[in-house]
């Protein structure tokens, strides 16, 4: 549809107090009852996964985005009732391919989808909404007050986890929003903007974010423990780490020494905790890659053992690392090692930071 023609006219019904108002502030209501769209909108021309249409309030995005496309493929919102957020998920999907989908939007809180959907955050009712959305048989979705609930920061974080999923995927996917800051951030194949009728093909780069990694006193695990999925403790002989973006801290890792029986000067990772807000974007490897580095240019072996699924998966592929054990459960050493760590219980897979 490389040209695209629209009207919409609303009838107009005078009242007393709709004639006074209109009369009051001079409203010349017959031009303001009808919007005219014609835009060239050459989204046949290319292959595409991408596209966000954006404009100011009231410009007409979401009436141009279903005429487009068509309403069958307009995301009109979840129920959400359940007890726990998992639940409200499709009883046809797999429990791995929900955890997947919530982990790659950026909501990779295990403790937070015991939750109901009604106490989460703003940020996380929003990257549930979109893992759910994207789990769905649709080819093609239209995503309407796309960021709208969340702040600017968590916006563009957002965008860069979701797009980063998408991309792996097949299905298209349509951002509808007000909001013109998380372009650089979505990168979009297209961009439709209704405020001036302009369409334009490719993305802008995204812009770098600034992570910053400090040691830091083990009492800023305080800021941290609430979102780790296992313990809300951490030894007190850890050496901590922060990462601060924007000068807010956001990230924490703390690492003990390890007695491993066949390497010396043995280092392994105790905590790795990434705010809700800024997950999916790699921080978690991030902060990681540098305390491995860290211990290495010591002449130190750190090791790290997880059970997350994408850090897993973001390791097996990079030469940083190498697996020293593949996923599976942990052998038990005594009973008291495994009721204080409950690693045994889980399927984690344990790796060695050799760098490059």
């Amino acid at each position: 549809m490389p040209n695209f023609k629209h009207v919409v006219e609303i009838e107009y019904k005078p009242t007393f107090r709709s004639e006074k108002v209109a009369g009051l502030f001079d409203v010349p209501v017959n031009e303001k009852l009808k919007k005219e769209w014609d835009i060239n909108v050459p989204i046949e021309n290319k292959d595409w996964q991408i596209g966000l249409i954006v404009g100011a309030s009231g410009t007409g995005k979401t009436t141009m985005a279903k005429k487009i496309f068509g309403e069958e493929f307009y995301h009109k919102g979840y129920e959400w009732s359940k007890s726990n957020l998992l639940d409200d998920f499709d009883a046809s999907v797999s429990i791995k391919n929900i955890t997947d989908s919530l982990s790659h939007v950026g909501f990779s809180s295990p403790p937070h989808w015991l939750l109901p959907y009604a106490v989460l955050s703003n940020g996380q009712k929003f990257r549930a909404e979109v893992a759910r959305c994207l789990l769905d048989d649709k080819k093609l979705i239209i995503f309407d007050e796309f960021t709208s609930v969340v702040d600017r920061a968590v916006a563009k974080v957002s965008s860069v986890a979701i797009s980063k999923f998408l991309r792996k995927q097949t299905k298209k996917f349509v951002a509808v929003t007000c909001h013109y800051d998380i372009e650089e951030w979505l990168q979009p194949d297209w961009v439709l903007d209704i405020s001036t009728n302009e369409f334009k093909w490719g993305c802008l780069r995204r812009p770098e974010i600034k992570f910053e990694i400090f040691q830091c006193h083990y009492k800023a695990w305080q800021l941290f423990k609430d979102n780790h999925y296992l313990s809300a403790d951490v030894n007190k002989a850890s050496t901590c780490f922060v990462g601060l973006i924007n000068d807010e801290p956001v990230a924490f890792a703390a690492v003990l020494p390890f007695p491993h029986p066949h390497k010396k000067n043995c280092y392994k990772g105790h905590r790795t905790v990434i705010l809700p807000d800024y997950q999916g974007i790699g921080l978690g490897n991030a902060i990681s890659d540098f305390a491995g580095a860290y211990y290495k240019e010591r002449g130190k072996t750190y090791i790290s053992t997880t059970s997350h699924p994408a850090m897993i998966a973001s390791r097996c592929k990079s030469k940083n690392w190498v697996m020293t054990r593949s996923p599976g459960h942990a052998p038990v050493q005594s009973k008291q090692s495994f009721q204080k760590s409950g690693s045994a219980s889980r399927l984690t897979a344990s790796f060695q930071y050799i760098g490059v």
